[in-house]
């Protein structure tokens, strides 16, 4: 079907499907978690979903590690080392592989994230979402403004020299003051990374089903311009639609997801991407989403929930879909390298969008213009399959 003379890199994506509560926000695979978590029985399915993905990426090294959720700071650290022990034991890693923990600032303790450390998580997620009260109470979340900056500090403190904040705007209550303040809040803790985005009422979702009052769509757009400026000056460099990095400090494993890399799913709900250079083919799978279903099932065929080829007709959309996210585009060749098809397989979509301003394009770079990037979605949907 496809013609690949090299495999795009590979990650690996951990799901932990468990939060103290559910945010009223939030889309992801994840439930509240039981009295006692079953951190041994879930980390032996893992070890056993692993095992049987093995066939089907035999000699590859891993690039970049993520463990996301739900919560992943609600496992131990012991919990952390003995699947590392298993994962090292069971594939190559990259000398200087990247290592993400999703942390949510409600379950932060000091000791705990040392050990991570230890073990050899390089990098933290803390997802903080806002430094003023009002909202994060009506997010849902379990912490506090003066818990997420202790959290923050505690990072720092610990040794943490590479982690991400995720930080909202758009969200209930939340004023041009209170959102400008979250931004410089966030600047002055130090960050190497933030992830900076519009709150989104997700279908399944409790806000989706009882909106709640937002701000009006013009002044979140002007807040959001100048908040973006205010990040740049203080030297984070936007390289994606949401995320900004100091000191060339970008987030591999997502930029991997955006370059149409391959990425190993293990966990409940967890979702991967496999190239196959013998077939010729690119294979989506996604887990049982239960995490009791996924325990009983991990290491048997009946822990695939869904499985599906990517098509040739499709292929342009999928790889357009997160490249053109990335702000400075990609190498034009890239497209041939991870798709294994030339890249006038979307020529008339290429056209097209540059007739209408939406991208530059030559044999070396596709990048999307000022004009694209705010217009992302309509530059998108030129590449979905006729």
């Amino acid at each position: 079907m496809f013609n690949f003379t090299a495999l795009p890199p590979l990650s690996l994506y951990i799901h932990v499907p468990w939060c103290v509560r559910k945010c009223p926000y939030c889309d992801f695979n994840s439930h509240k978690a039981p009295q006692d978590l079953p951190e041994d029985a879930y980390v032996d399915a893992l070890i056993r979903d692993l095992e049987q993905e093995l066939p089907s990426i035999w000699g590859r090294t891993v690039q970049t590690i993520f463990i996301g959720g739900g919560t992943p700071s609600l496992f131990s650290a012991e919990a952390y080392e003995r699947l590392f022990s298993s994962i090292r034991a069971l594939l190559p890693l990259s000398p200087q592989v990247e290592i993400t923990l999703e942390a949510n600032p409600g379950t932060f303790e000091a000791q705990r994230f040392s050990d991570y450390l230890d073990i050899g998580i390089n990098r933290l997620s803390i997802g903080v979402q806002s430094f003023n009260d009002e909202s994060l109470t009506a997010l849902g979340r379990i912490h506090d403004s003066k818990q997420a900056i202790k959290a923050i500090e505690t990072a720092h403190k610990v040794g943490f020299e590479n982690f991400n904040l995720d930080l909202m705007f758009g969200l209930p209550h939340q004023t041009e003051k209170t959102a400008r303040n979250d931004v410089a809040t966030a600047i002055a803790l130090e960050p190497s990374h933030i992830s900076y985005y519009q709150l989104t009422l997700e279908p399944n979702t409790l806000f989706y089903q009882q909106p709640p009052t937002l701000p009006d769509e013009d002044p979140i757009i002007d807040w959001q311009i100048a908040n973006q400026q205010r990040l740049n000056e203080a030297g984070y460099q936007q390289y994606e639609v949401s995320a900004y990095a100091k000191n060339n400090q970008q987030c591999q494993h997502n930029i991997n997801y955006w370059q149409f890399g391959d990425y190993l799913g293990i966990g409940a709900g967890a979702h991967g991407k496999i190239s196959d250079a013998a077939k010729q083919s690119i294979t989506r799978r996604s887990k049982q989403k239960q995490p009791q279903a996924y325990i009983e099932s991990a290491g048997s065929a009946a822990v695939v929930l869904n499985e599906e080829l990517i098509t040739k007709k499709d292929i342009g959309f999928e790889f357009m879909l997160n490249a053109l996210r990335l702000t400075d585009g990609f190498p034009t060749p890239l497209f041939y390298q991870h798709v294994g098809l030339p890249i006038s397989h979307i020529n008339k979509a290429l056209q097209q969008a540059e007739q209408l301003e939406l991208i530059t394009y030559d044999i070396h770079r596709i990048c999307p213009t000022e004009k694209g990037q705010r217009y992302l979605n309509s530059l998108v949907e030129l590449f979905l399959p006729e």
